[in-house]
C-alpha cells in the first residue's frame, strides 16, 4: 500500500484501539499487572488510618510529631507482543481476515501499556523471525509497531511457534508480560512454552474464523494451503475428509489449550466475528 493509505489506517487504528486502552483496559491492565514491588517516595505528616508501621520514627523525633513514609508501586514493566505473519492469517470470512483482528488487539494492547508508562516491544514471526523491535515506550514507537503490523511483507508463510519462544527467551533476560497472539495452527511448542512461561508473564490469544472449524458440503473444491501455496481438489462431499478434517482442526485447538494449561500460561480464544474486547475485560478480571 502506498505512504498515504498506510498513515490513513494506522491512524484508524490509533483512534479505535487508544479509545479502548484509554476508557476501557488502562486500569484493567493496570492492575491485572503489578510492578516489581514498593519504592520510597517521600515523608508526609501522620493522617488517622495510616499503618502505624509507616511511621519514620527519624523524623518524628526531629519534629515531635508523627511523619510515615510514602511508598508507590515500582511500575516499569516491558511488554512483549509476539505476533503469527504466517499465511494463515490471511484467512476470514466475516468481519475481516484473522490478521486484521490480531493487529486491532495488538495495538490495544500496546496503548495500553503506554498509558501505564511501559515499555513495548514486538516479535513478528513465520517459521523464522521475520522482525525484532526491541521494547521502548511513547507514542511514536507504538505507532511504529502499528505501520509494522499493517504493511509488514513476510519472507516465509509457514508456521514454527517453538523457534519463536526460543528467540524470545534469547533476548528478553528480564521477565516480562507476553502476549502470544496467532491461530495456533502449529504443534511441538508445548517444552519450550513451558520454559518460557517460567520467565515470563505469557498469554496466548487464539485468533480464529467459524469457518476453519468444519468443512461444508460442496462437492469437490479447489482448495490452496496459505502456508505452503499448494492447491489441491478436495472432495467436500465426502464424509470421512469433513471427519478428518474436524479431527486434525480440534487436535491443534486442543493441544492449544491444553499447552497453555499446563505451562502455567494464560490464554483466551476469540472468533473473528466476536467481540475481543469482552474477551479481554473477562481475562483481565478473571486473573
Amino acid at each position: 500500500m502506498d505512504t498515504k493509505e498506510l498513515l490513513k489506517k494506522v491512524r484508524k487504528i490509533e483512534i479505535k484501539t487508544r479509545r479502548l486502552s484509554d476508557h476501557i483496559f488502562g486500569g484493567e491492565y493496570h492492575s491485572t499487572f503489578k510492578g516489581r514491588g514498593m519504592t520510597f517516595s517521600e515523608v508526609r505528616q501522620y493522617h488517622f488510618g495510616d499503618d502505624v508501621r509507616n511511621i519514620d520514627w527519624n523524623v518524628t523525633a526531629r519534629y515531635s510529631e508523627p511523619f510515615v513514609k510514602v511508598f508507590e508501586e515500582e511500575r516499569e514493566l516491558t511488554m512483549m507482543l509476539v505476533v503469527d505473519v504466517s499465511g494463515s492469517g490471511l484467512f476470514g470470512t466475516r468481519n475481516g481476515f484473522k490478521q486484521d483482528i490480531i493487529t486491532e488487539i495488538a495495538a490495544t494492547l500496546a496503548f495500553s501499556a503506554t498509558q501505564n508508562n511501559d515499555k513495548i516491544g514486538l516479535i513478528l514471526f513465520s517459521d523464522v523471525i521475520e522482525l525484532y523491535i526491541p521494547p521502548k515506550k511513547g507514542r511514536s514507537h507504538v505507532l511504529r509497531i502499528i505501520r509494522e503490523l499493517l504493511e509488514f511483507e513476510p519472507k516465509s508463510h509457514k508456521t514454527n511457534l517453538e523457534n519463536a519462544l526460543s528467540y524470545l527467551s534469547r533476548v528478553m533476560k528480564k521477565k516480562a508480560i507476553v502476549f502470544v497472539l496467532s491461530d495456533f495452527i502449529d504443534e511441538d511448542y508445548q517444552r519450550t512454552l513451558k520454559i518460557t512461561s517460567g520467565r515470563h508473564d505469557v498469554t496466548g490469544i487464539r485468533v480464529y474464523d467459524e469457518r476453519e472449524e468444519e468443512i461444508p458440503n460442496l462437492g469437490m473444491v479447489a482448495m490452496q494451503d496459505e502456508e505452503t501455496g499448494k492447491r489441491i481438489m478436495v472432495d467436500t462431499s465426502s464424509r470421512a475428509v469433513r471427519k478428518n478434517y474436524s479431527r486434525y482442526y480440534r487436535e491443534r485447538v486442543d493441544y492449544f489449550s491444553e499447552s497453555f494449561r499446563r505451562s502455567g500460561a494464560g490464554s483466551l480464544s476469540t472468533r473473528v466475528d466476536e467481540s475481543y474486547v469482552k474477551k479481554l475485560l473477562g481475562y483481565f478480571k478473571a486473573r
